[in-house]
């Protein structure tokens, strides 16, 4: 089966980790925070309709470092930190087997035996530690720092590659060092040390990457010597003129040019074919049998290749002789006949460590500097493993999850910009390439499209930047402290000032109000309240000080238009306020319509009559503060304290006479002889019963008015109806004369009367009631109370 030549027809499917280029993943530190807390509904939502988790537990604490697979197929095995640790995944049940913790970091290892039981791990700290099935079976150490790990498996030698020339051999079958394979380089030069060993499975041929000089020395394992060298055409990989970092400043200048070192070599089963990845970001392709190379591959970051492996698999792979290369950044896939186009590439969402292809499948597993480890599933590469078949039929559900094309010199642009360019006539030709909302346009297209459009686009430019420099230049000129910083948005900056003021103004109100409710505390007390006020002395971050949000009043491209309908919708109340504004501002109110206003105010206000001079006193006060630059709002409360505050300046008012209706001191005697005024007192209708008649008085018997020595009065009496036909007067002459010449009232059912006018039972007779009784008071009280101790005091 051919492989497609466009990129974008192979789909890449994320099965575990995050998706391939995405933007939207989360963090590291906010992963790592949710897993603290607890998985909550929106990260088991996310987990769900997301991602896929191929794998469970497939992740380590900090980063992965390297992920290997079995022999046998059936386990994953991986190392990573932090803390350092090696964990084992059983493949068939798609699960976490157990985790084994290490005392240092791991560099590399390889597994012995076709399982996971057995296997060698070199470590940063220069140990060498062998893991069994039980656990840690034994550590030893090596002279220097290592930096590649391989088993030969006839000799059951163990090679390490550290920082110098020497390969160091453990014999695991004598369980001793074996003398060290030290490289010489190309005439005895010095090597700075060995950075990958591969050993061709096909001859047992050993190849050593050199570091520094650019070559790759090949050792026979029976003579233990080298067979070859293969020098790497240096001028084809690094640019021209390219020197050195300096090592010491002042010592080394740099003038040395710059190493090609060796990163990472693979050999073809067949035995011929060599993959060799550089420091430069190049994979080069060779045949055992020439040194010259037959392709080179440029991963375009130029960071050191760091796996570079041949896919096999058989028929069912999408074809022979197909790589895989990748560096820190990105991963390609393509063909040894055609390296200069691409079966796929894929751009994790972080940093590789390492990769690993399982072999006879289109499955790729990478150990990264996430959390999260990666898995990508490609269809068009090979079918699914064994024990996880099911993939394939899961490929149409996670359509959207496929990986996103990176174009090289390729500009983006959307449609309105593409028509404001003229290119508008090309969509659905091969110039423009649909993505997302826009299209990629090749850069040289884009760069003369767009003087052709606009050809004063430099000079535009050039005056935007003599514009700037020349705004920077005026603002070292002496200004007004007020206006520094805001150049647009001033009415915003001067809305944010009077709010910052009038929170100031409540916080010194509530610390004033905080100190006097602990005035009278203990010390101790007072020591605890004036802490939090220290605290709060400082001067609080506020919109127009903090520097993130400097440019909203500096750039005119964040200035509020008010005139938009967006600024309307959003800010209804502040619009309908300037078009009053704007309204009241056009239109100047006549004589007429100001005498009326100002009859309006007095009427509505019945104190300003007694109040005009203390109004005209307190003019220029309320001249001054509008002068000041504060409006006038028509409050009765703010006018009722001015004439508060003006009364206590202003001399006290004239004496009025309070209109006080006072009951009379005497009864007012009736025409008839009987009316008894209803508001007297119990002594006044005494009073006046005693005026009747002197006669009836001198015949009344002495007990029943009797004189107490204190001036009181004791009166007894026999209660009497009205059918009677009399008051409470005796039968004396002159009573029954007096009833005889007047007239006789009707009587009135179920009432009794008592002596003094006083009755009791029946209902009230109706009479017309008033105005003022029927609606109530409709007008202000006038004066002072009428049972004020002030209006006593003052008859």
């Amino acid at each position: 089966m051919g492989a497609p030549l466009d990129p974008s027809a192979v789909k890449v499917y994320t099965v575990n980790g995050e998706a391939s280029g995405s933007s939207s993943a989360l963090p590291d530190w906010l992963t790592r925070k949710r897993e603290a807390k607890g998985k909550g509904k929106r990260v088991i939502r996310e987990q769900v309709e997301g991602t896929i988790e191929l794998i469970q537990h497939f992740d380590f604490p900090e980063a992965s470092n390297k992920v290997k697979t079995t022999r046998d197929g059936h386990h994953a095995i991986a190392t990573g930190t932090y803390k350092p640790q090696i964990k084992v995944w059983d493949l068939d049940q798609l699960s976490l087997k157990f985790e084994r913790h290490t005392d240092a970091e791991n560099v590399d290892f390889v597994m012995l035996s076709d399982d996971w039981t057995k296997s060698i791990h070199l470590q940063n700290d220069r140990s060498i530690e062998l893991h069994t099935q039980g656990g840690f079976h034994y550590r030893t150490r090596i002279p220097r720092f290592g930096r590649a790990l391989a088993y030969h498996f006839p000799s059951c030698d163990a090679l390490f590659a550290a920082s110098g020339p020497e390969i160091y051999r453990l014999n695991l079958d004598q369980g001793r060092f074996l003398n060290p394979l030290v490289l010489q380089g190309e005439g005895g030069e010095e090597i700075a040390g060995v950075n990958t060993i591969d050993i061709n499975p096909a001859h047992q041929l050993f190849g050593f990457g050199v570091e520094g000089n650019g070559t790759v020395e090949f050792w026979d394992p029976r003579s233990r010597s080298r067979v070859g060298i293969l020098r790497l055409p240096r001028e084809r990989l690094m640019p021209i003129n390219s020197l050195a970092v300096p090592a010491l400043p002042g010592v080394d200048d740099g003038s040395r040019p710059a190493p090609l070192s060796v990163t990472a070599i693979s050999s073809r089963p067949d035995g011929l074919s060599y993959a060799i990845g550089t420091s430069s970001g190049h994979t080069l392709l060779y045949d055992i049998r020439s040194a010259r190379h037959l392709a080179i591959k440029d991963q375009g970051y130029g960071l050191p290749v760091k796996n570079v492996s041949w896919i096999e698999g058989g028929s069912r792979m999408a074809g022979e002789g197909y790589l895989l290369s990748a560096d820190k950044k990105v991963i390609k896939i393509w063909n040894r006949n055609s390296p200069e186009v691409n079966f796929t590439s894929i751009t994790p969402a972080n940093d590789i460590n390492d990769v690993h292809h399982i072999p006879g499948s289109g499955l790729l597993l990478l150990a990264n500097e996430g959390i999260k480890m990666t898995s990508y599933f490609i269809p068009q590469l090979g079918p699914a493993p064994k024990w996880c078949s099911f993939l394939e039929n899961l490929t149409e559900e996670m359509e959207d999850q496929t990986t996103r094309t990176a174009y090289q010199d390729y500009k983006f642009i959307d449609r309105s910009e593409l028509a404001k360019l003229g290119l508008d006539h090309l969509i659905g030709t091969p110039a423009l390439k649909p993505y997302m909302h826009g299209y990629f346009v090749s850069l040289e297209l884009y760069d003369a499209a767009r003087v052709i459009a606009n050809p004063y686009a430099y000079a535009e430019h050039r005056e935007r930047m003599v514009q700037e420099k020349m705004e920077k230049m005026a603002e070292t000129r002496i200004r007004s402290r007020k206006d520094a910083g805001v150049k647009v948005n001033k009415a915003l900056a001067e809305k944010l000032k009077k709010e910052e003021e009038r929170a100031r103004k409540r916080e010194e109100r509530r610390a004033k109000r905080a100190q006097a409710a602990t005035a009278d505390a203990e010390d101790a007390m007072e020591v605890d309240e004036e802490r939090p006020v220290e605290a709060d002395a400082g001067e609080k971050p506020s919109l127009l000080s903090d520097p993130r949000f400097a440019v909203v009043f500096q750039d005119p491209e964040f200035e509020v238009d008010e005139n938009t309908r967006e600024y309307a919708l959003l800010n209804p109340s502040a619009v309908a306020q300037r078009q009053n504004r704007e309204v009241g501002r056009g239109r100047t109110k006549t004589a007429v319509e100001e005498e009326e206003e100002e009859s309006d105010k007095s009427s509505s206000d019945p104190l300003s009559e007694s109040d005009e001079s203390e109004e005209e006193k307190s003019g220029s006060d309320s001249e001054d503060s509008d002068d000041a630059g504060k409006l006038w709002q028509d409050d009765i409360r703010v006018r009722m304290g001015a004439r508060a505050s003006a009364r206590k300046q202003s001399k006290p008012p004239p004496r009025r006479e309070p209109k006080v209706r006072l009951v009379p001191l005497q009864a007012q005697s009736d025409a008839s002889g009987r009316g008894v005024d209803k508001n007297a007192t119990f002594g006044q209708r005494r009073s006046h019963l005693g005026s009747k008649g002197k006669e009836r008085a001198s015949s009344r018997d002495d007990a029943a008015v009797r004189r107490t020595a204190d001036g009181g009065i004791e009166m007894t009496f026999i209660p009497k109806t009205t059918s009677s036909g009399h008051d409470y007067d005796d039968d004396g002459p002159v009573g029954a004369a007096a009833r005889k010449g007047k007239a006789k009232e009707p009587k009135r059912k179920g009432v009794e009367t008592f002596g003094a006018g006083m009755e009791r039972g029946g209902e009230e007779p109706e009479r017309e009631m008033s105005e003022a009784e029927r609606k109530g008071r409709t007008k202000r009280r006038q004066g002072m109370r009428s049972g004020s101790k002030n209006t006593f005091r003052k008859l």
